[in-house]
């Protein structure tokens, strides 16, 4: 199925969008650092029937306007989720766009029929709940922050897609894809300070508890021990949520499981009511 594109303004921002399907349930669905809505097309082709889907593309990724900061990264893409969002809807984020979805579903709840969270990277949360796998993370990818932190982003990249790219050695991506993302990989630096200072208050005190979604966590079996926690951590801070393990899976999932992952989401998503829950609390 033939993704339409569409170049819009949303949350005030230069955005392009793809979109899939068509019916009167709406999702929204949120990519990762480093992509774009493209990854999104393994699972939405399988997700579409009876579906409007729409993914955009992140500030500073894919064809939507440059990130140059400063501010808060994050809340731009919140604030373009929310324009995007034809009444209540169903939200899919992964790794940083699960942590956008989350951040909407605190700020507005009347936007959110339900929240399926792929890998959300919600590092104030692991540093809270998991202290020892947040010194682990931190030590893991010491190599990358001291190549970002002197300016070598050729290497900083190259050490970021080692640990949560697709798999796929860095030489044999094409030359061009290699140096786009050597582009971006300064929009993932951007995003860092927010993902462990949550400016948004996300984990703060009774914040995650007023969810009334229904929320669905999904991670890889074979991504790091520190995304199991902060899953287990969500989970029992949710009020209704449930997890699920793809087996043989890593971080990129969606793009290397899209069967998999569609499957859990479509179980999900049938079950999940056809109207927004309204916030508590």
């Amino acid at each position: 199925m033939e993704a339409a594109t569409a170049r819009v303004t949303a949350g005030g921002f230069p955005t392009v969008l793809r979109r899939w399907g068509a019916g009167p349930r709406a999702a929204l669905l949120i990519h990762c650092s480093l992509g774009s809505s493209a990854l999104w097309s393994g699972v939405a082709e399988r997700l579409a029937e009876g579906r409007r889907l729409t993914a955009f593309d992140l500030p500073g990724h894919g064809r939507s306007g440059d990130w140059r900061g400063p501010g808060d990264v994050q809340a731009q893409a919140a604030a373009m989720a929310g324009d995007l969002i034809e009444g209540p809807a169903d939200l899919i984020g992964h790794s940083f766009g699960a942590t956008v979805a989350l951040r909407l579903a605190v700020e507005r709840p009347d936007k959110v029929r339900s929240l399926t969270l792929i890998e959300p990277v919600l590092f104030a949360l692991l540093a809270e709940a998991r202290p020892d796998l947040m010194a682990r993370h931190d030590a893991e990818m010491a190599d990358y922050a001291a190549a970002a932190a002197r300016g070598d982003w050729p290497l900083a990249t190259r050490l970021f897609m080692a640990k949560w790219g697709d798999g796929r050695p860095w030489e044999s991506l094409p030359e061009a894809q290699r140096a786009t993302l050597i582009e971006r990989i300064r929009v993932v630096e951007a995003a860092s300070a927010v993902l462990r200072d949550d400016p948004a208050g996300i984990v703060r005190p009774g914040a995650l508890d007023r969810i009334a979604a229904p929320v669905l966590i999904l991670e890889g079996a074979e991504s790091p021990a520190y995304i199991a926690a902060i899953d287990a951590a969500l989970a029992a801070r949710l009020p209704h949520a449930r997890r699920a393990v793809i087996p043989g899976a890593g971080h990129m999932a969606p793009v290397t499981h899209p069967g998999v992952v569609a499957g859990e989401i479509r179980a999900f998503l049938d079950a999940a009511p056809e109207g927004a829950a309204p916030a508590t609390g």
